[in-house]
């Protein structure tokens, strides 16, 4: 069976939406803005999107009766997590147009596949040495030194699957702690700070990014987001323009995050890439109230072929993440003159699971 050759869709199209968590939640409200429903398919009964979905599907991802069902029943599928299973995504990509396509999946899923793509780019990055063995590991530290950092090659996330090699880190202790999976080593970076860039790309290679926005984690959780960064032109031009080939490179189709740190050396700054994210990101929240157009609805804009929109900044803006309890000062929020409250339908508080996020738009940009 040959793969559909994709075109772009009119309001009343039905979008898939591969995971049921906050981003499709998030994703599927803006959907309904334009006119598109929203079939999403996830293996949690409790999925928030559920709640705000035309259809959904409980079934795990390797059922391929119910994937053929779920395609059967949409006009293009999307997803909000980047560790979609292979199998899934030639399955679905076999029936129905998928945006992003297999390969932004296949490089972004492996960290080693996904430092090798952006290097090959001519893009900086931190040095890196694969690791699959302890022997490995030990000629790793050997060339990149301490402190560096040893993390999986997949399904890491917030700071899991990831252990610093410190001057007195036990190397056989710290490869046990990642399970023995395959890995990667990074070398130290002295970075100053750490800055994103969210960009879209349409079906026609459109391209559009939104100003570059600077992180603050606590506990390896994005805390805030604040736009626009402190960042000067020259370097802000720069990992717009790293975007952008990232985004060409790759074919991509949707909305996607380019993480990066910025570098100080002699009052000149320069980034390197960190993570690349083939969906929407936590740091592009903060553009549902502080841009002309949210991530969301420039998702659902890409992957279903209409034109992009302006990702031009309203003033200065803030995100902050809801983590765990935080969530549980909805009240006080609501009474915050400028605050707007998104609550993700999550019942559980858990620490360090996201519950919401709040967005300040501050001042005017001048």
């Amino acid at each position: 069976m040959s793969a559909p050759v994709p075109t772009g869709l009119a309001p009343g199209a039905m979008l898939g939406i591969l995971g049921g968590g906050q981003l499709a939640r998030m994703m599927a409200l803006a959907a309904a803005d334009l006119g598109i429903r929203c079939h999403v398919f996830a293996p949690e009964a409790d999925s928030p999107a559920f709640d705000v979905a035309t259809r959904h599907t409980v079934a795990d991802y390797d059922d391929e009766a119910a994937l053929a069902n779920f395609a059967d029943a949409v006009d293009v599928v999307t997803y909000e997590f980047e560790n979609v299973p292979a199998a899934t995504a030639a399955f679905l990509a076999a029936r129905t147009p998928l945006h992003p396509g297999a390969r932004a999946l296949a490089v972004t899923q492996d960290r080693l596949s996904e430092k090798s793509f952006v290097a090959d780019l001519g893009l900086a990055v931190a040095p890196f040495r694969a690791v699959d063995s302890l022997a490995d590991l030990e000629a790793a530290v050997a060339a990149l030194g301490r402190p560096s950092i040893l993390k999986t090659r997949r399904f890491g996330y917030d700071g899991k699957g990831q252990v610093k090699i410190a001057p007195g880190t036990d190397l056989a202790e710290a490869y046990e702690a990642i399970g023995r999976f395959p890995a990667i080593l990074e070398g130290f970076v002295p970075f100053e700070r750490e800055v994103s860039v969210v960009a879209a790309r349409g079906l026609d290679g459109a391209f559009a990014a939104f100003d570059v926005c600077e992180n603050e984690h606590r506990d390896h959780i994005l805390a805030f987001t604040r736009v626009p960064a402190k960042l000067g032109r020259t370097a802000s031009d720069a990992a717009i323009d790293a975007a952008r080939r990232i985004g060409e490179a790759l074919g991509y189709v949707g909305v996607f995050a380019v993480e990066m740190f910025v570098l100080e050396d002699g009052g000149t700054e320069r980034v390197i890439v960190n993570e690349i994210a083939p969906r929407v990101h936590n740091s592009g929240h903060w553009t549902s109230e502080g841009a002309e157009t949210s991530q969301f609805h420039q998702h659902v804009r890409a992957v279903c072929g209409f034109p992009l929109g302006s990702a031009a900044l309203r003033g200065r803006v803030e995100m902050e993440n809801l983590i765990g309890d935080a969530a549980l000062r909805w009240r006080e929020i609501l009474a915050e003159p400028g605050a707007h409250l998104h609550l993700y339908g999550k019942r559980d508080a858990r620490p360090g699971r996201k519950m919401g996020h709040v967005t300040r738009v501050l001042s005017e940009r001048g």
